[in-house]
């Protein structure tokens, strides 16, 4: 497809020696990378090496404004002028390529005393103390002492101001850099500081909520986004139905962009993002959790016959947890994927007066607004409650776990969906938040439905 670039596919461009100033040979940071390049990890990707040798080349020269997306694609890889990085992505697969191997070889030395790393959100390279101090007077980095030109240059080397990762790049990075799912997520639950989500959690309406999805006589699922599904979506251009995702087809799309031990990860590994793990991690803190009652699923584990007989907390919009779809056939409020996996929207069936009919946010800005859904309705049988925190982006779904979580801002929705005995009517409510940076502030409720 046009907008999937294919890493066997591009073109084998060397490095040749007199293609990088001379006046580098005597930069312990040109040094360093030099080595890198002629590592294991890199001897034998050509189009990586040139990668970093531009970068850091383009950096060390005090040029560092070019390095650009689009600067990257034409000078490194071939590109013509007037290509499009929103419809050629290799820059962008690449430098996942390169942070990996970056990671590894400096996870197997340490003889330099700094490492290379190229920060999320940007292609301009870092070089890092690998014992980082606070007190720089007090404790010398490990290394610096050894090479003292490279700390020289190091020290003189400009400060680059950090640029963010849009709300979709930062779920598909933080997919790939965390450890398999379940140990990180067992391990962390109980530790992890979730006071933010849980600041206004009192005993009024939401505790009903709570009361209705942890109760004693119903085991309950908590099941968060399985973000490398998300990430083949998005390297494929093609979002996957529940159907298609239960029978695991997508397992089998190619995936020429990565190579085999990256593309053997999204498929096996069992990854989601931090900040999902702070929703779990909330959710286990609340007064009406109970750790014999509440098992976590992996959406790849889940089946639905588990829905039939129990509880669950769907965390995620079908972009990225397919379950989430078992709510539209109900609803009235439905996020839709775009067909290429650029974005979602939410689709407003049947409009009431002051609504509009569809909700989009622009994803790809640092500050936008953004919307998110919370929905409640019977399980498969009808004898317990399904929970969805669904949003458009990473922010969008943060806003709705908070809003749930500490449920005075949707306190008279709950008032209204609560049955004398306890159970709960079908709902949802739409929200609006502001997103600064992925992190979403000031969300109101837009509109909302008890059935």
């Amino acid at each position: 497809m046009a907008g999937v670039s294919s890493i066997e596919a591009a073109p084998e461009i060397t490095a040749p020696d007199e293609a990088w100033p001379r006046e580098l040979e005597r930069d312990p940071r040109w040094q360093l990378t030099r080595r890198v390049v002629e590592g294991r990890h890199f001897s034998r990707a050509p189009l990586l090496s040139r990668f970093l040798l531009y970068i850091v080349e383009t950096t060390l020269t005090g040029r560092q404004s070019e390095i650009t997306e689009h600067r990257i694609g034409v000078q490194v890889f071939g590109r013509p002028e007037n290509y499009r990085t929103v419809e050629d992505n290799i820059v962008r697969n690449y430098a996942r390529q390169l942070r990996k191997r970056l990671a590894e070889h400096f996870g197997e030395t340490r003889e330099d005393g700094f490492r290379i790393e190229i920060p999320l959100g940007g292609y301009v390279p870092a070089f890092v103390p690998v014992e980082v101090t606070h007190d720089r007077a007090a404790v010398e980095p490990a290394g610096l002492s050894a090479r003292p030109g490279l700390a020289a240059s190091i020290e003189a080397a400009p400060r680059i101001p950090t640029v963010r990762l849009s709300p979709w790049a930062r779920r598909a990075m933080a997919g790939i850099l965390f450890s398999a799912y379940s140990a990180v997520l067992i391990a962390l639950t109980w530790k992890l500081a979730a006071g933010s989500l849980l600041a206004a959690h009192s005993n009024g309406a939401e505790s009903t909520l709570w009361r209705a999805l942890l109760n004693e006589n119903r085991l309950t699922y908590v099941v968060p986004p399985d973000a490398g599904f998300n990430l083949v979506e998005d390297l494929s251009h093609h979002p996957v139905p529940l159907a298609e995702y239960m029978q695991g087809r997508y397992l089998e799309w190619p995936l020429p962009q990565l190579d085999s031990h990256s593309a053997d990860d999204l498929r096996l590994h069992q990854f989601t993002d931090f900040s999902n793990l702070q929703i779990v991690a909330a959710i286990a803190r609340l007064p009406e959790y109970n750790p014999q009652r509440v098992s976590l699923r992996f959406p790849r584990d889940l089946r639905l016959e588990d829905l039939k007989t129990s509880n669950a907390i769907i965390i995620g919009s079908v972009c990225s947890n397919p379950w989430a779809a078992l709510g539209d056939a109900r609803a009235n409020f439905v996020i839709v994927c775009d067909q290429a996996m650029d974005g979602s929207s939410i689709v407003n069936r049947h409009p009431q007066a002051g609504e509009q009919v569809s909700y989009a946010s622009h994803w790809n800005e640092p500050t936008h607004v953004t919307y998110s859904l919370i929905s409640c309705f019977p399980n498969l049988s009808g004898n317990g409650s399904l929970l969805f925190l669904e949003g458009l982006d990473v922010a969008g779904t943060q806003a709705a776990a908070e809003a749930v979580l500490q449920g005075n801002l949707i306190q008279p929705i709950l008032q209204r969906a609560a049955r004398p005995d306890g159970s709960l009517r079908p709902f949802e409510v739409l929200l609006r938040s502001t997103s600064i940076q992925s992190n979403a502030t000031d969300t109101q409720v837009l509109a909302s439905r008890v059935n």
